[in-house]
């Protein structure tokens, strides 16, 4: 790992009442890395609240059984964040756009700025950086931040970050997973994750909505580029008639790419809310999504990134796909 943890911790030294937040449609790393770092900081006798801009999606509720986690404008203001803390840390992303509401609070804060990332993309977010774009999890990182610190990982902290290195791993079968990766999660196993629950939270535990979506998902997908790039959409039509939220599309993608001969393909999500299409970028090839999604106010990695694009859906669709051909070659 390459985050000097001894200064990471330091810089947690004197700051004693920490709110942390993440990316919105905060995913499995995001929420279990919230998660796992609050407990960290707990243990050095912190108080810690938790604040997103979205709410924790009902399929991934069981990870925070506590209802720990706050949304900001519903369980906690805006005012409440700015006069209740002296630190503020930012886990799992590294781009005001993926803030929401959260980064105008990060902005006006004068607190202590710190972010903890493995996204290669990222801005100036006026904190101090710690960084590792080659590990496979933010979830990872503080695992490794428990581990450089001597802290004691529960049966619960185990869980939550064995949550996120699964699900932003594939499931382990990403190549960023490494023999490091497992041994990680030997511990974690070691110290009380469950595998098997977890799995079943995660793949066994589906509402009918999200299936019936994921259905007009998978009808949807088209290949083009000589059979190497799929791409489907979510239509705010899908949304009214199945019942299903935008976090519904959740992996969806990953579908598409088991076609014979995709290389890369691309989610189209019209949001319900009218707030423009979100994009998510899949690779298993030399294209690099990320710099792809930059082009459109996005990021992340190599071979998995996003963006949001406010504007029509059929313009969205046609902008992003002549942009990937050509990135393509």
């Amino acid at each position: 790992m390459s985050i000097d943890w001894a200064a990471l911790r330091a810089a947690m030294e004197v700051p004693q009442r920490f709110v942390l937040t993440s990316h919105v449609r905060p995913d499995c790393d995001a929420l279990g890395s919230e998660l796992g770092m609050a407990a960290l900081l707990r243990q050095m006798g912190k108080e810690v609240t938790i604040v997103n801009d979205s709410e924790t999606p009902q399929h991934l509720a069981f990870i925070d059984p506590e209802y720990e986690i706050k949304q900001l404008g519903k369980d906690i203001t805006r005012e409440e964040v700015l006069s209740g803390f002296d630190a503020f840390m930012v886990l799992d992303t590294s781009a005001w756009i993926q803030l929401g509401e959260m980064a105008e609070v990060m902005q006006e804060f004068s607190g202590t700025k710190l972010v903890l990332d493995h996204h290669v993309s990222q801005d100036d977010l006026g904190g101090e950086m710690f960084k590792d774009a080659k590990c496979e999890a933010t979830g990872r990182l503080v695992y490794e931040a428990a581990k450089a610190w001597d802290m004691t990982i529960t049966q619960q902290t185990a869980s939550v970050l064995f949550t996120a290195i699964a699900t932003d791993t594939g499931w382990f079968r990403f190549p960023s997973v490494s023999g490091s990766t497992y041994r990680a999660i030997g511990e974690l196993v070691d110290a009380g994750a469950v595998p098997s629950e977890v799995y079943g939270n995660l793949f066994e535990n589906e509402r009918l909505q999200r299936v019936n979506l994921r259905g007009r998902i998978l009808s949807s997908a088209k290949i083009i580029h000589d059979g190497k790039l799929a791409y489907s959409m979510a239509t705010r039509q899908d949304f009214e008639e199945t019942g299903a939220t935008p976090s519904d599309t959740e992996d969806a993608i990953n579908k598409t790419m088991a076609v014979s001969g995709v290389e890369a393909a691309i989610l189209f999500v019209e949001l319900p809310n009218g707030d423009g299409v979100k994009a998510s970028f899949r690779s298993r090839s030399s294209l690099d999504v990320a710099q792809l999604a930059q082009q459109f106010g996005g990021g992340g990695h190599v071979a998995a990134a996003g963006a949001l694009v406010k504007k029509p859906l059929d313009e969205v669709v046609e902008m992003l796909l002549e942009a990937t051909e050509k990135a393509m070659g």
